[in-house]
């Protein structure tokens, strides 16, 4: 059985304990609202994260144009579709992979349940990395002997911190996002005009080596173009459930898109710039090199930056691990996921190259996301006409109108983990695909693998219409001021 739902106090300085789980979010305690999901995908966003993947565009060959022009037109694609899935998350009040029982079943929704959970976590280990090397390398700038142990003491302060706010839930992250990423903007505004000042930006150049151009343009669009929005789809619905049901769709689609667009193609062509201008892409030494003794006071953005961000990866991580049948309270599961993202950081602490890594672990994680996403935004909006009945989606595996396992939704999955695969082209030979390799390295993983389920899904979903003899009519979406079990 769930636990009582918290409804939020009428006191805007207090922030409870978030006792939603899985269930569908009441409409009392839905008072979230489009400009608060804009700072909550805004403050995940304006993180050191970002600049590197400006400046990897300059580090695979393309020119700081050509950089600038693939970010900001892939992004376009990436954060709309990102836009769209929150709309869905809106419209059910439900969170995202409950949502995938519909399409795949109630115990078919495990599979893809798993991973993001399992994605979840490493990415929370992945974005800590990144701000322990910022924290270290200033460290180093103040004249400071930083050993192991120093290494150690401060990934643990900032993965309690992140913990801290993740345990309290949504309205503690809320709060935490509304609050300081006005302020974080403001300084990253500062920091932006202080690090143009003093780089000498070469509009033209791009690395030494020679590249091919539309390698480099389709490797840079599946890492940090289209591939950035899409990487956040299975997030989406966990917070715009909590948007007030009064708020327009538009609204809720231009905050979510915005939110994630606007401090994405920023930073991007800030690090583009930077790299333009001979700085390193590795995200301590570009910081140092850029602002000097003044990366000191920027230690409170770099601060905030990933915690912004791991606060929803170990929420999200929690959600996904009830959608999948366990029976943990939340909190109990956010610890979890920091102790398992607490190893997978020490792994990170050992690559050499965080910008090469990175592009290597975009690449894997999209793979799936992008056929998965295909799947659910055909059955939601084009099976389904864009209506939902929400009890259906908690009814037990053996009297769910899902199904127990579609076990066709899956095997559409898979085809399109292999069709991404295919044209997958990693750092590693088994993550380069027949079609990748075939055409010069290039890498549209996202486009065929999406293109591959999301097509074959719809031809299936067609034919059983047409076997059933009738064309099926939706039921709408049920709002229902009860939470329902596991």
């Amino acid at each position: 059985m769930s636990p009582p739902t918290t409804t939020p106090p009428s006191t805007p300085d207090a922030v409870p304990f978030d006792r939603h789980g899985i269930e569908p979010i009441p409409d009392g305690a839905r008072d979230s609202t489009p400009m608060e999901q804009f700072w909550i995908w805004a403050g995940a966003n304006i993180a050191p994260i970002n600049w590197v993947l400006g400046a990897l565009g300059v580090t695979l060959g393309l020119s700081l144009v050509e950089t600038l022009v693939v970010v900001a037109l892939g992004n376009v694609v990436g954060c709309a579709v990102f836009g769209v899935f929150n709309v869905i998350g809106h419209r059910t009040a439900v969170n995202q992979m409950v949502l995938g029982r519909a399409p795949f079943g109630r115990r078919g929704a495990v599979v893809p349940g798993v991973v993001q959970g399992v994605l979840t976590m490493a990415w929370v280990g992945v974005n800590t990395w990144v701000v322990l090397d910022l924290v270290l390398g200033i460290l180093r700038q103040l004249g400071l002997d930083v050993g192991l142990g120093t290494k150690y003491l401060v990934a643990a302060v900032i993965m309690i911190l992140q913990l801290v706010l993740a345990l309290y839930g949504f309205y503690a992250i809320r709060s935490f996002e509304k609050y300081t990423v006005p302020v974080t903007v403001a300084l990253m505004a500062v920091m932006t005009v202080l690090a143009l000042a003093g780089t000498d930006v070469d509009w033209t150049r791009g690395s030494d080596a020679e590249v091919d151009k539309v390698t480099a343009i389709t490797q840079l669009l599946t890492a940090i173009g289209v591939g950035w929005g899409v990487s956040w789809i299975p997030y989406s619905a966990d917070y715009s459930r909590f948007v007030r049901p009064s708020a327009s769709p538009r609204s809720v689609f231009w905050a979510s898109a915005l939110g994630m667009y606007l401090p994405t193609v920023w930073l991007a062509a800030l690090g583009a710039c930077l790299a333009s201008g001979g700085a390193s892409a590795d995200p301590s030494a570009l910081v140092i090199s850029t602002f000097g003794v003044m990366a000191i006071p920027v230690l409170l953005l770099i601060m905030h930056g990933p915690v912004a961000t791991n606060i929803l990866n170990l929420y999200s991580c929690s959600l996904a691990a009830l959608s999948i049948g366990i029976t943990v309270a939340r909190w109990k599961l956010t610890l979890v996921a920091g102790l398992v993202a607490s190893a997978v950081l020490v792994v990170f602490v050992q690559a050499d190259s965080f910008a090469l890594a990175f592009d290597h672990w975009m690449v894997s994680i999209l793979v799936w996301i992008s056929p998965w996403a295909a799947i659910v935004l055909v059955d939601f909006w084009v099976v389904r006409g864009g209506r939902l009945d929400v009890t259906s989606l908690y009814a037990p595996a053996a009297a769910s109108p899902h199904g127990s396992t579609n076990v066709g939704a899956l095997l559409c999955l898979g085809a399109g983990i292999v069709a991404g695969w295919s044209w997958q082209f990693g750092l590693v030979p088994a993550m380069q695909g027949p079609v990748a390799t075939a055409m010069g390295g290039t890498d549209l993983s996202w486009l065929s693998g999406s293109l591959v389920a999301g097509g074959l899904y719809f031809l299936l979903t067609r034919q059983q219409a047409r076997r059933a003899g009738s064309h099926w009519t939706p039921a709408p979406v049920v709002a229902d001021d009860h939470p329902r079990g596991r």
